[in-house]
């Protein structure tokens, strides 16, 4: 039947789906409701103790790990259950004929209520005059320039993060690959908040000069979504003939310089769809943000949840909506500076 054939991948999406809903903060904190994301910020910022912060933070990282387990088990057991199949495959075709109206209505449920619903509310707000009279431009200039600013820079530490694994998965395999591998998509399993604590009790005691500094952060978003990086970046050198390397290598260049004007400049289009995919993620990072970020630096996350957090929700449209409007710019940013290397002639 069909099910048992795509029950693998539904068990992987549900999988990716529970360990997004075990790290959210930003929604269940507006709604109040406790959960150990939340327990663990008000754990951090309420108490001089960090110990019960961290011990909140080992059981969220455990749930995690048995849910990546689980997962693993049940998918195992439905691969050696299955074999190849050979012959043709006929899809039946059914004709909706009357009912076609209605199911196309009952399709467009999820995505109306996604995004059509979110995005009205929003724009109502908006306009509201109340809304205008309380915006508050140079601060929400700030928060752009801000937000802008550490994405990037999250983008390009999570790129350095991921080109190694990306190319070692992509042109080698093996154990200790596969191992290298899955170490790069831990991070999946890891909550934003945990990783800013993490990072908040080694930095205060290898580095303290570097609590609450750009750095810190920038590494904890690189850290956080290397896994998109990786994902992007190895399907692009695994695009790129391995004959062109070994060319370049028989006409003097060194591996370094193969890489470099050979590799690199062919898997750049994916180098920088990982970079957008991190830097537009790291926008609207909020757990890690509010535990690492550098005193008076003010992002549109941190903005939004402080101002949704004492039920200031018309002052808090403007910068939701600048969070919608802005998450294209790394986009264009990147596919800017793809374009300035697109005729570029190897040298």
């Amino acid at each position: 039947g069909t099910w048992p054939q795509i029950r693998p991948a539904a068990l992987a999406g549900s999988l990716l789906v529970a360990l997004y809903v075990l790290s959210e903060f930003g929604a269940v904190a507006l709604m109040r409701y406790p959960v150990l994301t939340t327990a663990i910020q008000q754990a951090y910022g309420s108490s001089f103790n960090r110990n019960y912060a961290a011990i909140l933070a080992i059981i969220l990282v455990a749930i995690a790990m048995i849910l990546v387990f689980g997962e693993q088990r049940a998918r195992g057991r439905v691969g050696r259950q299955f074999g190849a199949v050979t012959g043709v495959s006929r899809v039946r075709v059914v004709s909706l004929r009357a009912a076609r109206i209605p199911s196309y209505l009952l399709l467009a449920v999820v995505p109306t209520c996604a995004v059509g619903v979110p995005v009205s509310v929003l724009i109502g707000r908006l306009l509201q005059a109340e809304t205008l009279r309380e915006l508050d431009i140079p601060s929400l200039g700030q928060a752009i320039a801000n937000t802008l600013g550490l994405a990037l820079g999250g983008a390009v530490i999570a790129v350095l993060l991921a080109l190694p694994i990306a190319a070692l998965a992509a042109r080698y395999r093996g154990r200790v690959v596969r191992a290298i591998e899955s170490t790069g998509y831990l991070a999946l399993g890891l909550p934003g908040i945990v990783v800013g604590l993490s990072l908040v009790f080694f930095s205060l005691a290898v580095i303290p000069a570097l609590y609450q500094t750009a750095l810190v952060l920038t590494f904890a978003y690189g850290v956080l979504f290397m896994p998109k990086a990786i994902g992007a970046i190895r399907s692009s050198v695994a695009q790129v003939p391995e004959t062109l390397s070994d060319v370049a290598r028989t006409l003097g260049y060194s591996r370094w310089q193969t890489w470099r004007h050979v590799t690199a400049r062919l898997a750049r289009p994916g180098i920088m769809a990982g970079a957008m995919l991190v830097a537009v993620t790291a926008m609207k990072e909020l757990p890690a943000t509010l535990l690492l970020r550098p005193t008076g630096t003010d992002t549109l996350a941190t903005e939004l949840w402080a101002r949704t957090d004492v039920s200031a929700y018309g002052a808090a449209a403007p910068y939701a909506a600048a969070l919608v409007l802005v998450a294209p710019v790394p986009a264009f940013l990147l596919s800017g500076a793809r374009r300035g290397h697109t005729d570029e002639v190897p040298s």
